[in-house]
């Protein structure tokens, strides 16, 4: 069905993203660039991925300089780290490194929230809202999201980090042995703040309002010195207010005649409100002086908790005869807490020639939820329908990671050198869950009992080589074992229910970066890797969950309305990948690159939707479960632009101006055309943002637009899903009264936009084809925040 928002390219932004690149792309090349000096060595922070190539250390830093005996005087202890384009460029895995100063300049509540502005990122969801970042528009495991190189714990939210808490963003196009090979589509490694740059005493008090409801929040860092040791503190406190709305309309007709055979319209209203609170710190002791040997100790703790009510209705225009009447009108409400703490560690020490290095951690983290639906007919004041359910689960995390690194070759003359890793990584976790599902009190699948608990063992084993065969050349070659093992044990009526899955994956990568002059600005990277994904926890053991719409003790559902649970015979994707870029680095730290990118995936993971005979119902139901399905494919261009506007006009205002655009495209084979696309991929994204620092006054002024097409999917030969086109226009402005105190104004999705998802889908009923189309709309909203930034 079409939508009012269609998929083309913003006339606003067309004139703006394409001369733009264009020009960055043709004037830059044009330019004759003089000799870079050689840029300075800097070691990359433990669980930086695809690091810049190791060089002779340099001479240490001095120590610290005492406090000042002024407490309120503010000291900077700047220099002997590379500059985020420097990173990028020397990095032999292809990197985008996104620093301080980018992830501030919004002044944004969560790290979601900057993520969506990245290259080739989008996310899911209503316009300015934030949610799982997608790479290359595929989420859902194609993605591979780190904190400091370390798969994110179970149960991790971004809403838990705050921009305050990271020193540095890197997105991996391809993966690297050392970061781990479940990354199809990407790695996004998320760098938090470690050892002693600068010292801190930040606070920033702001709060937003969106459809009149009122959000605050206060954040605080905190970073010094003491001897030895080195100290990291942040924490903050944040309520979050929100209206939702929706309506959305369900058609079935008769697909030979058009023949009006059902229709229903409902309209709901939800207000969420959450509390929550997150503190984090790092504590960080030298071992020795100019060596590199430390011991960190880093503990985290989150909650959250919220409440939510939604009012509903429910219009059968025209109801099939003999089909019940499901409801008129109900409400639901329901509370949730959330907790996750963690403690990390790690270990650095040199050992003659090798570096040694391990990290571990544990955590848990806790969730409750209560909820109470009831169902009303009209003209009645007591419930026809109540639902109750409650959960709670429970997941404790273990992982150990070894790791070896050290320097070997090199010759006089350049090139030659190794760096050579290895280790090891160990992940356990067991989740316990304990789930209740009442009908009018009485229960809702009892046979297959109320307790489920799971486990999963992962093992893994890697060894790369990045080196420098001549000034011209340098490669990054590595080799990834990985396996996995998930259980899962619940005991009802039924009997007893224990799936058990195991897979291996061995996952071979190669980097290689050419420069055609050693001295110049230019360079082409090429990548070869094999990487996959892994069934997450849920598709493989999960329970059976029932579409409430249609009770299992008295009919069948319908297709477009299925009930879900796990498949344990899943196996892994698997991709194998080409990766062809070209760079330009500007003088004055700009860069343009355009990125060719193709992935041959096997063993597709997929949601099918078939009728089946189930032990839950008397009735045949439509079940849906992930399937591997077969073959697919998907590929794509990625442009890039990052410069200042005098950089290639002559006496042009010095204004920083970025832009990004890329485009994908995929092909599920055991799905006919058209749009048989990887499931919900964007066809496109881009971005295109500038910043200017005002000379007459102390203002910033700063904006971004972020646009991607509407996108049509064919899940299945007879089921396609259209999502409309989003496009969020940011704007900032930031006064800086003094060095220690900043004023910031953030406007977000300022062009707001109604949202919407439309299905449609064939099935056969009693030898008729008969066709279901369901479409969902809702409103978006500006958001304003206002936030005072003290440096104490």
């Amino acid at each position: 069905m079409p939508s009012k928002n269609k998929a083309r390219l913003p006339q606003a932004l067309v004139p703006c993203l394409t001369p733009c690149l264009a020009l960055a792309l043709t004037s830059a090349w044009a330019q004759t660039a003089p000799t870079p000096q050689p840029a300075p060595a800097a070691q990359a922070p433990a669980g930086a991925a695809s690091a810049p190539r190791p060089r002779p250390a340099a001479t240490p830093a001095p120590a610290p300089a005492p406090a000042s005996a002024n407490p309120s005087q503010r000291i900077e202890i700047t220099g002997g780290r590379e500059n985020d384009t420097t990173q990028r460029r020397q990095a032999t895995a292809s990197k985008i490194v996104i620093g301080r100063e980018e992830i501030d300049k919004f002044g944004d509540a969560t790290v979601g929230e900057v993520l969506r502005r990245l290259p080739g990122v989008t996310t899911p969801g209503a316009p300015g809202r934030g949610g799982p970042p997608r790479m290359r528009g595929l989420g859902g495991g194609f993605t591979q999201l780190l904190i400091d190189g370390q798969r994110v714990p179970p149960g991790f939210s971004l809403e838990s980090l705050t921009p305050e808490q990271v020193e540095r963003i890197e997105i991996l196009r391809a993966p690297t042995a050392e970061t781990g090979a479940r990354a199809i589509a990407g790695t996004i490694n998320i760098i938090t703040r470690e050892g002693f740059r600068r010292r801190l005493n930040d606070v920033r008090i702001g709060f937003g309002v969106e459809d009149g409801e009122v959000s605050p929040g206060v954040n605080w860092t905190h970073n010094d010195a003491a001897g030895e040791l080195v100290y990291n503190l942040s924490g903050s406190v944040f309520e979050r207010r929100n209206n939702n709305r929706s309506e959305s309309r369900t058609t079935v007709e008769n697909a030979a005649t058009g023949a009006l055979l059902e229709d229903r319209s409902t309209r709901s209203s939800t207000t969420d409100k959450r509390l929550g609170g997150n503190f984090s710190g790092r504590l960080q002791w030298r071992l020795g002086e100019g060596t590199g040997d430390m011991l960190a100790l880093a503990p985290t703790i989150f909650h959250a908790s919220g409440k939510s009510s939604s009012q509903y209705t429910l219009t059968q225009g025209l109801r099939r005869p003999g089909r019940a009447v499901l409801y008129d009108f109900g409400n639901t409400s329901s509370e949730t807490s959330f907790t996750n703490a963690r403690l990390n560690a790690q270990w650095r020490q040199r050992l003659g020639a090798v570096r040694a290095e391990l990290n571990g951690g544990g955590g848990v983290f806790r969730s409750e939820n209560d909820s109470l639906r009831s169902d009303f007919n009209t003209g009645g004041t007591t419930a026809a329908r109540t639902l109750v359910d409650t959960g709670r689960t429970k997941q404790t995390n273990i992982d150990l990671k070894l790791k070896f690194s050290g320097l070997t070759g090199g010759k006089p003359e350049g090139g030659g050198e190794h760096s050579l890793v290895g280790g090891l990584d160990v992940d356990a976790s067991r989740r316990s869950e304990a789930r209740s599902s009442l009908q009018n009190g009485a229960p809702v699948l009892s046979d297959f009992g109320d307790d489920l608990k799971a486990s999963s063992l992962r093992l893994a084993a890697f060894a790369q080589d990045e080196w420098t065969i001549n000034p011209n050349w340098s490669a990054h070659a590595g080799l990834r074992w990985e396996g996995i093992t998930t259980k899962g044990d619940s005991a009802g009526a039924a009997g007893a229910f224990r799936p058990t899955n195991r897979s291996s994956v061995w996952t071979p990568l190669l980097h290689a970066v050419w420069k055609p002059d050693p001295k110049g600005r230019d360079q082409v990277r090429m990548s070869l890797t094999r990487s996959y994904r892994s069934p997450d926890l849920g598709n493989l053991i999960a329970r059976p969950t029932i579409n409430r719409d249609y009770d299992p003790d008295t009919g069948s559902n319908i297709e477009t309305a299925p009930d879900r649970a796990g498949n344990p015979d899943l196996k892994p994707e698997l991709a194998t990948g080409i990766d062809i870029a070209l760079e330009r680095y500007l003088e004055s730290g700009g860069v343009l690159s355009a990125n060719l990118f193709h992935r041959q995936i096997s063993n597709l993971m997929r949601g099918a939707t078939r009728l089946e005979t189930v032990s839950w119902s008397p009735f045949p139901r439509y079940v849906r479960r992930m399937q591997n399905i077969g073959d697919a494919t998907t590929s794509g261009l990625e442009l890039e632009a990052k410069f200042r506007l005098d950089q290639l006009i002559t006496g042009a205002t010095p204004v920083e101006v970025r832009a990004n655009l890329s485009v994908f495209d995929s092909k599920v084979k055991a799905v006919p055309g058209p749009d048989n696309r990887l499931d919900q991929q964007s066809k496109a994204t881009a971005n295109f943002g500038a910043d200017y620092r005002l000379r007459s006054m102390p203002l910033t002024l700063g904006g971004n637009v972020n646009w991607v097409p509407e996108t049509t999917t064919r899940i299945e030969a007879d089921q396609t899903v259209t999502v409309s086109s989003k496009q969020v226009w940011d704007a900032y402005a930031l006064w800086t009264f003094n060095p220690n105190v900043g004023l910031r104004l953030l406007g977000s999705n300022l062009n707001p936009r109604d949202f919407s998802t439309s299905t449609a889908n064939d099935s056969v009923v009693a030898g008729v084809t008969e066709r279901t189309r369901t479409r969902s709309t809702g409103p978006s909203d500006i958001n304003w925040q206002l936030r005072l930034e003290l440096k104490l």
